[in-house]
């Protein structure tokens, strides 16, 4: 699985068992002991997920997510509680916090609630790439090809988009060719799709 998994705690025993149990499977850890070390190593372009204890000395947990979410981090975040924080947990979650779990956690449990946050975060990632290149390709289109290709989405034929345009039919089946060839695409659904990526906000 692709990505990292930044452990935030200040207990050096509990990040050191984190640690362990996430490295053994193979997995990228980094640990740190404040909320404020793990802002200064990861930023809107980081990959991964990460497991953040809800109560730390300095800037807390839920904090920390807001900060997060200010930036621009959008990995997912697993809480870490301790007995009685049901209620900040249920707040954490309402704010967009992935899941949360209570101190100790099971090894298998664990793994499964990160394996399952990288697996999101890759799917993310994954779609944030497909929207920055669609909305690239269609970057690439002249102004009177953008024209067409508004038409040709409306389901217009080359003779009603060239009336609509003033031009030839043979013209805007060249700009239609040159449309494809540009976005990569072979039929009117692919530049749909290209479409509707570049209109995800």
């Amino acid at each position: 699985m692709s990505g990292t998994v930044y452990i935030v705690d200040d207990d050096e025993a509990v990040r050191r068992s984190l640690d362990d149990i996430l490295c053994a499977e193979g997995l990228a850890v980094r640990a740190f002991d404040s909320a404020e070390a793990l802002l200064s190593a990861c930023d809107a372009q980081s990959e991964g997920c990460i497991v953040l204890d809800i109560r730390l000395p300095g800037m807390d947990g839920m904090q920390t997510q807001a900060k997060l979410t200010e930036r621009g981090v959008e990995m997912p975040i697993i809480f870490l509680t301790g007995h009685g924080e049901v209620q900040m947990s249920v707040r954490a979650m309402k704010a967009g916090a992935y899941d949360f779990l209570q101190k100790p956690v099971p090894a298998d449990i664990l793994l499964g609630r990160v394996n399952n946050a990288l697996l999101l975060d890759r799917r993310r990632h994954e779609r944030r790439t497909e929207i920055a290149t669609a909305r690239e390709l269609l970057a690439r289109l002249s102004s009177r090809e953008q024209e067409v290709f508004n038409h040709l989405l409306q389901g217009a034929s080359s003779k009603e988009i060239a009336k609509q345009l003033g031009l030839s039919p043979r013209t805007v089946d060249v700009h239609r060719q040159n449309i494809l060839i540009k976005c990569r695409a072979s039929s009117l659904l692919e530049l749909s799709h290209l479409h509707h990526l570049c209109n995800i906000d």
